[in-house]
């Protein structure tokens, strides 16, 4: 006779259920027109080369800084930048664990699309990098502060390159005056270190799964020493490619994470070699991966929210330093990690950080640090910890000099920082709506940012106010950046994208400046801007005391005459503001572009369905024509130096 037999289990041996699987393949396509739902499958890259397709028609403007250049405007070099190749990533499947995406705005009728768009970030490793001539020039830092601009025409009384060379060696590294960052004596010595944890035998959860190409080695060993390395993220893919090889659509690496998307990633310029790179890269989840491909080993900070439990909206590795990295959270926190030190759970210390009570709050709230650098407990992360907003932290960016720090935020203000200090020194507003992206001028004296507002807006940094609104976009801008194979001491090239699928090019000067609408408009109503619009001209900027302006909101001045307040500038009216238009637009796709890069053969963009798009310069010089007719110009006027 059979019996049942029952199997009885302790109460030790009972396994928790498992996580709930979705079994439909369904997805949001990024960008998709109607919003519904579509089945995604992973698929591999895919690379074309479109002949004739979506070429970019622009004019390389000769400086238009003196008299005699303004008339020579009309002798443009006409360039046309060629669509090369098209690289589509592939866009991964949602995990079997992962819920259906919820919008969180009652209003909607359609979920989210889960992804950040992909960025970009390019490296070159070991082949030997050429520096645009604006670099140069001036091969060094300053405190553009301090630099006393001519009233004629804006240009500094020393020369860029001297000044540079005086100040470049006095530029402290930031957390280098605390004995408490200093780092430990190692039996490595100068050996790079590297995350300790195998990601390809990864147990995490965190961690879905790495997909190596089968010939890594041979490809790294074979690959061409000038290629560029690509670092791109895709909902929750992320991928290692090489642009210099013939089949650059196989990524070298590829990485899927659980329940979390990479939005943000950047490359250590210091620490990189032909055998180590350091990349970190922040998730939705807050949690931010150092990882190191070459080795395939990784490292978990700020795991699972334990020092900020906000999504990581931009990250960036503080300049000069091995360790360090900046880090912007969408709870408005920017926070100061180290690759090699553990998490503690944070706990805001006393305002005393700074031997005085009160002092680690800006003024008028504008800043308050939750954790200073100078604090003396500096074992675990985070290294300081600055609370800026309520709202989300865009995006920031490092000032040439390594001195200063613009930050844009959901609020809708542009902030200016003195890091190194720990202080702010400005903060500007937007026309309407939040500021989305900013980046700074090759030689640190203007400042672009780009927002809600459909406007691209040019910010002088030494005499601090907006120099120009630029019109051009339909739609929110997402990426500005400066072109500096086309900027020179005089003339500066940047460019703009946006959810409108447009690529913008803009050119302006010094010598725009004076007369922003001179050179659109006749000659009657040229005269009648100059002679009235003085709130146009460039005053001069002798020293920081010109920051108490009579209309600005300013703050009480703190019991230490020799501290910086914070300066908050109002909107400036649009009938007291310059008006650029752009010197190129052109429609590059079918779905939101969201980042832009430029390199000395190319510009390149990627969309926010995973399309990276690379135009080819033109062939002939145009920045070595503009150079030499400037030349030619300056050596007809005398006018400059």
């Amino acid at each position: 006779m059979v019996t049942d037999k029952v199997l009885f289990l302790t109460p030790r041996s009972v396994l928790p259920p498992p996580p709930p699987r979705y079994t439909v393949p369904l997805a949001y396509a990024a960008g998709a027109s109607n919003g519904m739902a579509v089945p995604i499958l992973e698929t591999n890259n895919v690379i074309s080369h479109p002949e004739g397709g979506c070429p970019l028609q622009v004019g390389e403007e000769i400086d238009p800084g003196t008299l005699h250049a303004i008339q020579l405007l009309t002798m443009a070099t006409s360039g046309t930048y060629e669509l090369q190749d098209d690289l589509h990533l592939a866009t991964p499947p949602p995990h079997p664990s992962e819920a259906p995406i919820t919008n969180p705005n009652p209003l909607a009728t359609v979920p989210t699309p889960p992804t950040s768009g992909v960025k970009l970030t390019l490296v070159s490793v070991d082949g030997q990098k050429k520096v645009p001539r604006l670099y140069n020039m001036r091969n060094g830092f300053s405190d553009l502060r301090n630099i006393k601009e001519d009233d004629k025409d804006g240009r500094t009384s020393e020369s860029g390159s001297d000044t540079f060379r005086k100040t470049s060696q006095s530029v402290p590294t930031f957390g280098e005056s605390n004995p408490a960052l200093a780092p430990a004596a190692t039996k490595d010595g100068l050996k790079r270190r590297k995350p300790k944890n195998n990601i390809v035998k990864s147990s995490s959860s965190f961690v879905s799964r790495v997909i190596l190409h089968e010939s890594l080695t041979k490809r790294l060993s074979e690959r061409n020493p000038d290629s560029i390395f690509a670092f791109a993220n895709i909902n929750r893919a992320f991928q290692w490619l090489d642009l210099g090889s013939k089949s650059k659509e196989e990524p070298l690496a590829k990485i899927l994470f659980t329940k979390a998307h990479m939005l943000c990633h950047d490359v250590n310029e210091l620490t990189k070699t032909a055998s180590h790179i350091d990349v970190v890269m922040g998730s939705s989840a807050g949690d931010i991966i150092w990882y190191e491909p070459m080795s395939q080993k990784y490292a978990r900070i700020n795991k699972n929210g334990v020092v900020c439990n906000s999504p990581v909206t931009h990250i960036k590795w503080i300049p000069g330093s091995e360790n360090l990295f900046l880090a912007a959270h969408a709870n408005g926190h920017l926070v100061v990690y180290d690759k090699e030190k553990e998490d503690a759970l944070f706990t805001p210390e006393a305002n005393d950080v700074f031997g005085k009570p009160g002092a680690s709050t800006n003024a008028r709230k504008a800043m308050t640090v939750l954790k200073s650098v100078n604090s003396k407990n500096q074992k675990t992360n985070p290294v300081s910890v600055w609370k800026l907003s309520n709202q989300r932290v865009n995006q920031f960016a490092f000032s040439p000099d390594h001195k200063h720090l613009a930050i844009v935020i959901e609020d809708g203000t542009l902030r200016i920082m003195d890091y190194l200090k720990e202080e702010m020194l400005d903060i500007f507003r937007s026309y309407y709506g939040g500021m989305i992206c900013v980046c700074w001028s090759p030689d640190g004296k203007y400042i672009v940012t780009g927002g809600q507002d459909d406007l691209v807006t040019i910010w002088s940094f030494p005499e601090q106010k907006i120099i120009a609104r630029c019109q051009g976009h339909n739609s929110w801008v997402s990426t500005v950046a400066f072109d500096p194979w086309r900027c020179d001491e005089r003339t500066y090239r940047f460019g703009s994208v946006g959810d409108d699928c447009r690529l913008l090019l803009w050119d302006f000067s010094v010598g725009m400046l004076h007369r922003p609408k001179a050179l659109q408009a006749t000659a009657r109503q040229r005269n009648s801007i100059v002679a009235s619009g003085t709130f146009l001209s460039r005053h001069r900027t002798d020293s920081t005391s010109n920051r108490k302006r009579s209309d600005s909101d300013r703050t009480e001045k703190p019991d230490d005459d020799d501290e910086e307040v914070t300066v908050c500038h109002p909107v400036e009216p649009r009938a007291r503001t310059a008006h650029l238009p752009p010197i190129m637009s052109k429609i590059v796709g079918e779905d939101p572009i969201c980042w832009l890069g430029f390199q000395e053969d190319c510009i390149m963009t990627s969309s926010l369905e995973g399309h990276i798009r690379t135009w080819h310069r033109p062939r002939e010089g145009p920045n070595e024509s503009r150079i030499n007719l400037s030349s030619a110009t300056a050596s007809g006027s005398g006018s400059v130096s």
